[in-house]
C-alpha cells in the first residue's frame, strides 16, 4: 500500500462539497507497483514528444483577448531549492470572464475570439518558464451551493519520465474567494496553502502594459507545492 497523503499540506483528493473529485479519485487504497526501468527511465526527453505550445495566450496577432494583462513568471524547483531544467510544464485556465475554451464548460459567461486558455512550456536552466497570458476571472461551480472559485491557473509539470508529474493550481493573492474556495482550503495547514498563491511583483520588474506574478513549483519534500484536483 501506498501511505496517504500528509492530509496538512496534501489535499486528500476527494473535497467536501464539490461531487466531481469523488468520481476522480481512487474509491480503495493505491497499491505500489513495482517499477521497471522502462517507467524510471525514458522518455529521457518529453519535451521531444510533447513540443511546447504557445508562450503568449493574451491574444491572436494584433488583437489581445479581454481582460487584465499580466506576465506570469513560474519556477519550477526541487527540495533544496535547485532548478528543475527541462521540465515540461502544461498550463492552462479560463478568460476573464470566467469561461474555459472546452465543450464541457456550461458556464454562460461569453467566449473571446482572441483567447486560447493552453500552453505548454519548457523550463530553462534556471528551471524558469514565462507566460503573458490574461488573468482569469472568478465563475460558479456547477451543481453546489453557490460556490465561486476564484481567480486561478492550473498547472501540470512533468519530470524525466511519464510516471513523474505534479498537478496543481496557483492562485492570486488578495483575492476575496480564496478564503472560501474549498479546492484551496483542502490544504489544511496554512503555510503549504500560501504556497499555492502567486507573488505580485512590482510593476518595474516586468512589461509596462502587464501585472507581473511570480510563482514557485516545488516538486518534492516537505515544502512541495500541494497537488490539487
Amino acid at each position: 500500500m501506498l501511505p496517504r497523503r500528509d492530509p496538512a499540506t496534501q489535499s486528500e483528493g476527494v473535497v467536501a462539497g464539490y461531487a466531481q473529485t469523488a468520481q476522480r479519485w481512487p474509491a480503495e487504497p493505491l497499491v505500489r507497483r513495482p517499477q521497471t526501468a522502462s517507467e524510471l527511465s525514458g522518455p529521457a526527453d518529453l519535451g521531444r514528444r510533447l513540443v511546447p505550445v504557445r508562450g503568449d495566450l493574451a491574444g491572436h496577432g494584433a488583437k489581445r483577448a479581454l481582460g487584465q494583462l499580466i506576465h506570469l513568471r513560474a519556477r519550477v524547483v526541487d527540495e533544496d531549492g535547485a532548478p528543475v531544467a527541462g521540465a515540461l510544464v502544461e498550463v492552462w485556465h479560463c478568460n476573464a470572464a470566467g469561461k474555459y475554451i472546452h465543450p464541457n464548460d456550461s458556464n454562460d459567461a461569453p467566449a473571446d475570439p482572441n483567447f486560447y486558455g493552453a500552453a505548454r512550456l519548457v523550463a530553462g536552466d534556471s528551471g524558469l518558464i514565462e507566460l503573458r497570458t490574461i488573468k482569469p476571472g472568478a465563475y460558479p461551480v456547477p451543481d453546489t451551493r453557490g460556490w465561486w472559485r476564484p481567480p486561478h491557473i492550473h498547472f501540470s509539470v512533468w519530470g524525466r519520465a511519464w510516471l513523474s508529474r505534479l498537478v496543481t493550481q496557483m492562485f492570486f493573492p488578495g483575492e476575496p474567494l480564496n478564503d472560501s474556495d474549498a479546492i484551496l482550503n483542502a490544504v489544511s495547514d496554512p503555510e503549504a496553502r500560501a504556497r499555492c498563491i502567486a507573488r505580485l511583483a512590482p510593476p518595474s520588474q516586468g512589461p509596462k502594459d502587464a501585472l507581473v506574478y511570480e510563482h514557485q513549483l516545488v516538486v518534492r519534500g516537505r515544502s512541495a507545492t500541494p497537488a490539487l484536483p
